[in-house]
């Protein structure tokens, strides 16, 4: 059951003062739809249902209450009810309202996916013998749409062979990853690492919008065409502004917010970071023998067979996971929902942490992730929309296929997700709890199982890595 954390009144609750068993509580309920998605409901509790809640909550607390001279149970009512006649109309009033709402919720059978806020221009009235209570909220609800058929529905297979090409790749990224960071003192080349104070200011603000002296920033690889994150931003050109710099400099960065940023206040300004570099350090890496003793293995041979193997997971994973994508656009571009005519902060967050927890769970490394987060946020509010659209449609498949999230589903996920990142399970699970993104795991295991009972009904085409990159990346230019 939804519970209603309502703001003008507190928690509903109980407190131990209760001891009262209640029947079904009659109430009026109305309800309106204000916004796409949004939900009004106004719930008028009959003056009659008001007297009787009071009544049972004094005399089943007057029935176990102990006062000073009195045997338990005998205190004079009026002695009672002054004493704490205030705290138990407080509490029936929490309770009342939690009962309405619930009430309202499973009566309707709406899917909130908020909590309940206080309507502009209406308030909560007292709780008073006598008199009808009548009050509003409104929550923002799933959408609901019908279940399409997809059995017309093609999936193109992306096929492609581990070659030593990519196995030499491979032990490269590893030979950095693993390899002995040492301080520098510049000038600074691609790849090189950094900590730094970072001060943010945004248009239209005075003074800093945020600080910290623990601005991590690395110099970006070739390949990356100059693109660089840097708190969470992506940054073009960042390559330019830090190549041949060294500790104690001092670089600016400019920068605007997209329109689907996850703060608001950030969407579609102008960002200037002033970063002073404090510390870099420079990662020496390792050689291939060096990688094959730290893996335990007995030779460089051995080490790249293990390599091919993992390579050869990843790419099943990555074919599963593209997949997967083509499930996610054909729903996003044929199922039409309506949506919250404004994107809130938890929303965006939200769908970027379960990107997170995908890419991590796919053997990214974490700086990675970041830039590929960074990426996103840089995206179109469309882009952001887009993937709050996937969310409604992937929960509501949930429950049209009965898909369910077992413990060791999650345990498993949770193990991978270690190996990959080369941590013990146990780590990273408390890590996951830690930053509170556990939901973001069990949604993405969810997802990853709708998508699967939907690529099993649909027509599946193998296509080869290259043609399959050539349709990605005129995707990406259209």
């Amino acid at each position: 059951m939804y519970t209603c954390p309502f703001p003008l009144s507190g928690s509903f609750t109980e407190t131990p003062m209760s001891t009262a068993t209640e029947t079904q509580l009659d109430v009026e309920i109305s309800i309106s739809e204000t916004a796409p998605c949004t939900k009004r409901i106004t719930m008028k509790v009959p003056a009659a249902a008001i007297d009787a809640r009071l009544e049972t909550a004094l005399a089943a607390f007057i029935s176990e209450a102990s006062f000073p001279g009195f045997r338990k149970g005998k205190a004079p009512r009026a002695l009672v009810e002054k004493r704490v006649g205030g705290a138990l109309v407080t509490e029936a009033r929490n309770q009342l309202m939690s009962d309405a709402y619930s009430r309202a919720i499973e009566e309707n059978s709406l899917r909130p996916i908020s909590d309940p806020r206080p309507v502009e221009g209406e308030s909560v009235p007292e709780l008073a013998r006598g008199k009808d209570f009548r009050f509003v909220v409104e929550i923002e609800v799933a959408p609901d749409f019908a279940i399409p058929d997809f059995g017309s529905f093609e999936v193109r297979k992306p096929m492609i062979e581990v070659t030593g090409e990519h196995i030499d790749g491979e032990i490269l990224r590893q030979s950095y990853r693993w390899g002995t960071p040492a301080r520098i003192e510049g000038p600074f080349e691609h790849l090189d690492r950094m900590l730094g104070k970072a001060v943010v200011t945004v248009a239209g603000r005075d003074g800093s919008y945020f600080e910290t002296d623990k601005a991590l920033c690395v110099v970006p690889a070739k390949e990356d065409e100059g693109k660089g994150a840097l708190l969470g931003l992506l940054i073009d050109g960042l390559d330019k502004v830090l190549l041949g710099k060294k500790p104690g400099d001092t670089v600016t960065v400019q920068t605007k917010g997209s329109d689907s940023h996850e703060r608001e206040e950030l969407r579609g300004k102008d960002i200037t970071i002033t970063y002073t570099i404090g510390e870099a350090e420079r990662i020496t890496p390792r050689s291939n023998k060096e990688l094959a003793e730290m893996f335990g293995v007995e030779s460089e041979e051995i080490f790249r067979d293990q390599v091919k193997d993992a390579l050869e997971q990843r790419r099943d994973g990555e074919q599963r996971a593209a997949m997967r994508e083509q499930v996610a656009e054909h729903l996003t571009s044929t199922i039409e929902i309506p949506l919250p005519t404004k994107l809130s902060e938890a929303q965006v967050s939200r769908s970027l942490e379960q990107q997170r927890m995908e890419l991590l769970s796919r053997g990214l490394e974490p700086a990675a992730v970041e830039n590929r987060l960074a990426e996103m946020r840089s995206k179109s509010e469309a882009d952001a929309r887009n993937r709050l659209k996937l969310f409604f449609i992937m929960a509501r498949l949930a429950e049209h296929f009965g898909v369910q999230v077992t413990e060791q589903e999650l345990n498993g996920r949770v193990a991978m997700m270690a190996a990959q990142q080369n941590m013990r399970p146990e780590q990273m699970r408390q890590q996951i709890e830690k930053s509170g993104r556990m939901n973001e795991v069990i949604s993405m295991i969810r997802d990853a199982k709708v998508s699967d009972r939907i690529i099993g009904q649909a027509k599946v085409a193998e296509i080869a890595a290259e043609d399959w990159n050539k349709l990605v990346e005129a995707r990406a230019k259209a």
